[in-house]
């Protein structure tokens, strides 16, 4: 406990520099305060060079998980994607694959990450407006 009479973090993201992967142990409940500093978390490591190719969090320690918790997840799924980061769900238990499965959500989760095009060229589009003819 810090000396501010804060409760403990809800997880570590720690690198590992051997395999270029974001780890994170997600402990106790994950909901709407605990969501929002993973999403960060994991939002701030992204955003650093090198990028991790793998994120990886580890729920070996999550005690609970709410609606909001799962939100958390899609988010973090979102952010990994764009960054062509793959998402990895690692010791999930039963309560985490109860919601999982009961969402339908477990595969959008964590489906292979593709490589997205660049935004550059002729192919590109436009998000201002529609383009002229030739």
């Amino acid at each position: 406990m810090s000396g501010l009479g804060l409760p403990p973090v809800p997880f570590r993201p720690v690198v590992d520099p051997g395999s270029a992967a974001l780890l994170v142990r997600v402990c106790g409940d994950l909901d709407d305060a605990a969501g929002s500093e993973l999403v960060d978390a994991v939002r701030a490591h992204l955003a650093r060079t090198p990028r991790p190719r793998d994120v990886r969090l580890d729920f070996r320690a999550l005690t609970g998980i709410d609606p909001l918790g799962l939100a958390a997840l899609l988010m973090v799924r979102r952010h990994t994607s764009a960054a062509g980061a793959t998402l990895h769900l690692d010791n999930r238990p039963a309560v985490l694959e109860r919601m999982l499965h009961h969402t339908n959500v477990l595969e959008h989760l964590t489906a292979a990450v593709e490589a997205a095009p660049a935004r550059t060229g002729p192919d590109a589009r436009a998000t201002g407006g529609a383009a002229g003819p030739d």
